[in-house]
């Protein structure tokens, strides 16, 4: 797995009071979403890599990969900017490593998840989180357009690494200050002025 590199430098963002009722229902769902004989087949696994195209019970499935290329671009650089600004304050750490193209992935996928709402990616209240061995922690919020009321929540959730350190980069740094993230995540979706619950698609 190749790894990149984020920003060495960057100063946290402020997390607003109600994010905390929001993780809080965010771990509900996975503690139900992992229990014993619970089904799990709305959630959909793909790769990192190559999302998995051939599953048709996939609502992505005969996605157009040209598709909202403007859209993408700008909300992964988003999520990018929030990973770095979090990186002293909320990650307590210098440096920041994740796989290859990794939030390229992300950014497409969150505007799949998109798709079929009525004001599209525009209609979106994004939360990014990182779960580490000290639980769920949020890094930033992203309005794709300030200007539209939401429609649904996007929370994104990218996972580290239980062992931290970072071997290669030990005569650099602190291997105690490098936060490696895995490629798997989590996007669980809500609708708001729905009683639906909430959608999980975990990406491996």
């Amino acid at each position: 797995m190749v790894y990149t590199t984020a920003l060495l430098f960057g100063h946290g963002v402020p997390v607003k009071s109600e994010e905390e009722s929001v993780m809080e229902m965010i771990g509900k769902y996975f503690t139900q979403l992992t229990s014993p004989g619970r089904k799990t087949s709305s959630v959909r696994r793909g790769s990192i890599d190559s999302c998995d195209e051939t599953d048709i019970n996939s609502q992505f499935a005969n996605w157009d990969a040209s598709f909202d290329y403007e859209e993408r671009q700008d909300v992964t650089k988003q999520i990018e900017c929030c990973l770095a600004k979090a990186k002293a304050s909320t990650l307590h750490c210098q440096v920041l490593l994740l796989p290859c193209h990794m939030t390229t992935r992300v950014g497409q996928d969150v505007v799949r998840s998109s798709a079929d709402e009525p004001c599209g990616l525009r209609g979106a209240s994004i939360t990014v989180y990182v779960e580490g061995k000290d639980g769920l922690k949020s890094v930033g919020s992203i309005f794709p357009d300030p200007s539209v009321t939401p429609t649904f929540e996007l929370s994104v959730i990218f996972k580290a690494e239980r062992n931290d350190g970072w071997p290669s980069l030990k005569h650099i740094f602190d291997t105690s200050k490098v936060l490696k993230l895995r490629p798997e995540y989590r996007l669980v979706k809500r609708k708001l002025y729905s009683s639906a619950s909430p959608v999980i698609h975990d990406f491996n």
